[in-house]
């Protein structure tokens, strides 16, 4: 049934000391609450009265929460037995707790210690922070220390760390910079001699755990030295023909100099040393031929640009300056004479030297002094005439397959003009055979029946003409040698 109870403080439409009508299975409640007056700044009960929904709708649980034990500062009654029964009904409750907690004290003593606390913590930061900053900026000064050795980029590479340097630490192809060339030279320790000329002896040094070889000039030939290290150090030199050059310096020991030129160590020796003591196939010929005229076709070519190469001739080819490498290649070396063309100038560069070239290599117009020192095409022609010469070396030692045997031949080792002129011909000696005479090395019939050697000793001839200007450009000779049939060379080349 319904049943209507009285209500204040929660009256349908806020009616004050009204009635109001439960629905069916509803309660009348009386409730009690402890508020908080901001004004009086204390705490002052506030009773309700109203009706409460059915059970079902939770009414009942609501009016169970007078079971809650230790509930403070409310409570609430109901009652269902008849009408208005909630108004004489005044439930008690358990004032809240008002007292508040009591605050501690705080301590200047305290106070300090806090700020200490926070001043360490501050500082230890900071030094972790500035401990940081120094372990990076030692490992970056390490790294950068390390640098010039490239010992990063050499870790897994199969060439050595000096060739690693080399060919890292100048783009240009004008090799290392100087004051790398001086720390390698200063750390050089002769091993022995390996070779001595007229102008200059050659030893097997070592730097570091690396063979290489240190050329000495004598006293007298600073030119020498000088024009040498300007010639290796152009741009864009650097070539697998040309040996490779690694420092130049002059170390001073009191009252004397000594002039040091450092570049790769080939323990073939040089081509004279090596024809001397070794005989070729014609495989071998081949590779040796085509190297000699790579490596001159690229010290002969100007290359523009930014950065460009002057022409280079080189004045002094002969077998002794010719190095050949473990893998049969030969690599030019001593350019103690040679002379650059700056085309932009008009300019050929030629070193007052008193050095002169090897007469026996000399061209004719050398010999008899109707060259054009003022064209540097003359000065590549009479380069070509030597390698003419060098060429007929080479041939002299390639063995070829006697007909109806299978043994093989070849020449003994010998000079060009051995059989014409003494082991050391003077000026007129060469100009009479060469010029004079018109005199040029034989060519043995057996050349003839191999196809490298048949094709050598036309190049050969072609080089050696008495007339300057139709003689082979060392571009030719390359490129005429690169035609022959990959599958019958062993390390077949290519045409650049």
């Amino acid at each position: 049934r319904t049943l209507t109870c009285y209500c204040d403080g929660s009256c349908p439409n806020n009616v004050i000391n009204g009635t109001c009508e439960t629905r069916p299975g509803g309660y009348c409640f009386s409730a009690v609450e402890e508020v908080y007056d901001e004004f009086t700044q204390t705490y002052e009960e506030e009773r309700t009265f109203g009706c409460m929904p059915p059970e079902e709708n939770g009414g009942f649980l609501m009016c169970k929460v007078a079971a809650v034990p230790n509930l403070h500062g409310k409570n609430i009654d109901c009652c269902n037995s008849g009408d208005l029964c909630n108004r004489h009904l005044h439930p008690a409750f358990t004032p809240k707790l008002t007292t508040p907690a009591p605050e501690l004290p705080v301590s200047s003593q305290s106070v300090h210690y806090l700020a200490m606390i926070a001043s360490m913590i501050i500082c230890l930061s900071a030094f972790v922070v500035i401990i940081v900053i120094v372990c990076m900026t030692y490992r970056r000064r390490e790294k950068l220390r390390k640098q010039p050795r490239l010992i990063g980029s050499m870790c897994n590479s199969q060439l050595s760390p000096l060739s690693q340097m080399v060919g890292q630490s100048s783009g240009s192809g004008s090799g290392l910079p100087l004051l790398v060339q001086r720390t390698i030279a200063k750390e050089i320790q002769m091993v022995r001699l390996i070779g001595k000329g007229r102008y200059s002896e050659v030893w097997l040094a070592q730097w570091r755990d690396e063979k290489v070889a240190v050329k000495t000039f004598k006293y007298t030939q600073e030119t020498s030295w000088f024009r040498e290290t300007e010639i290796y150090q152009t741009v864009l030199m650097r070539h697998e023909n040309i040996l490779g050059f690694i420092a130049a310096d002059i170390k001073c020991n009191g009252s004397w100099a000594q002039m040091i030129l450092i570049t790769d160590y080939h323990e073939n020796g040089s081509l004279y040393d090596y024809l001397s003591s070794s005989v070729i196939n014609p495989q071998k010929l081949h590779l040796l031929a085509y190297s000699l005229a790579s490596g001159l076709a690229h010290l002969h070519e100007e290359i523009f640009g930014s950065p460009g190469k002057p022409a280079i001739a080189h004045r002094d080819i002969k077998s002794k300056n010719i190095l050949v490498k473990r893998n049969g290649q030969c690599a030019i070396a001593d350019f103690g004479l040679a002379v650059k063309y700056i085309s932009e100038l008009d300019e050929i560069h030629i070193a007052q030297n008193t050095r002169v070239g090897t007469r026996r290599y000399m061209a004719p117009e050398v010999l008899n002094q109707t060259m054009n020192p003022q064209q540097i095409d003359e000065f590549k022609r009479a380069d070509m005439y030597s390698v003419g010469l060098v060429l007929w070396e080479m041939a002299r030692r390639c063995y070829t397959p006697i007909p109806g045997s299978k043994a093989t031949t070849c020449e003994d080792y010998a000079p060009p003009y051995h059989d014409v002129v003494p082991s050391e011909p003077t000026f007129e000696d060469m100009h009479v055979v060469v010029c004079v005479k018109g005199f040029r090395p034989p060519i043995p019939s057996r050349w003839q029946e191999d196809d490298v050697l048949a094709t050598i000793a036309k190049i050969m001839q072609e080089c050696w003409h008495p007339n300057p200007s139709v003689r082979l450009t060392a571009l030719r000779v390359k490129k005429t040698l690169a035609r022959f049939d990959a599958d019958y060379m062993d390390c077949p080349v290519k045409i650049v």
